[in-house]
């Protein structure tokens, strides 16, 4: 049974006269203190990346992908080939700005360019940039490019309900827990709940500046320990 309502009197969204698609992600480099994010490139990133991946014993670093690990290097070459090189998803590498070697990925996917929308994923991090400040310079780095640069509303954030480290990484870069997706998808052969986090664009300039406040080489020591957590930064304490 439908029930028929005045259409004057039903909700609609907010209205948006000046909106225009927007630009695709360029390949270009975006250039922090800590580190260089820049588009894959075959010849230059898969040795350095294999060689850092390889110092995760356990190859727990995989257990979240539907790919991986890779114990040899040709293998891992030809899954890169096939894989990040493309458009969409676009791979990047995060670059060490002191060694100059490649020590993670994380790429753009799901570019929605009519709407607004773009997704972070893909993500992973050597023991090397796990934990770091060149990590979370990376995630602010891609962020401005998507918000400031490009003028996308939305970016996205999805991972294995399981996965607590991905869980945690997102609510402290300031995305949004917006549900789960039960039975979304069977990877390596098993379930996966995918949870969903998202940033808006109406969020993003207080957020941008608590980034900016934590990159702050007054917010580090001698020692390159932080003196205050992001999670500080963005409360205003």
């Amino acid at each position: 049974m439908s029930v028929q309502t005045n259409r004057l009197d039903q909700p609609i969204g907010a209205a948006l006269p000046d909106w225009t698609p927007r630009p695709r992600p360029p390949r270009s480099a975006m250039q922090g203190r800590f580190c260089r994010v820049e588009p894959f490139d075959l010849a230059r990133h898969a040795g350095d990346l294999h060689a850092a991946f390889a110092q995760d014993r356990e190859g727990a670093i995989w257990t979240y992908l539907g790919y991986g690990p890779f114990g040899d290097e040709a293998v891992f070459r030809d899954f890169a080939a096939a894989t990040c090189c493309g458009d969409d998803p676009l791979f990047h590498v995060i670059v060490d700005g002191v060694s100059g070697r490649a020590l993670g990925v994380a790429s753009f996917l799901r570019i929605d360019p009519a709407n607004g929308v773009i997704e972070i994923g893909h993500i992973n991090f050597a023991p090397a940039l796990q934990q770091t400040a060149m990590a979370t310079e990376a995630m602010y780095l891609m962020m401005r490019r998507v918000f400031d640069e490009l003028g996308y509303r939305r970016y996205e954030w999805k991972c294995d309900a399981l996965n607590a480290g991905s869980m945690r990484a997102a609510r402290r870069l300031g995305f949004t827990y917006e549900g789960t997706f039960r039975q979304a998808v069977i990877y390596k052969g098993r379930n996966r709940d995918t949870a969903w986090f998202s940033i808006t664009d109406r969020e993003w300039p207080a957020l941008k500046a608590a980034f900016e406040a934590w990159l702050a080489p007054e917010n580090f020591d001698a020692e390159g320990r932080q003196r205050r957590s992001l999670q500080e930064m963005r409360a205003g304490g």
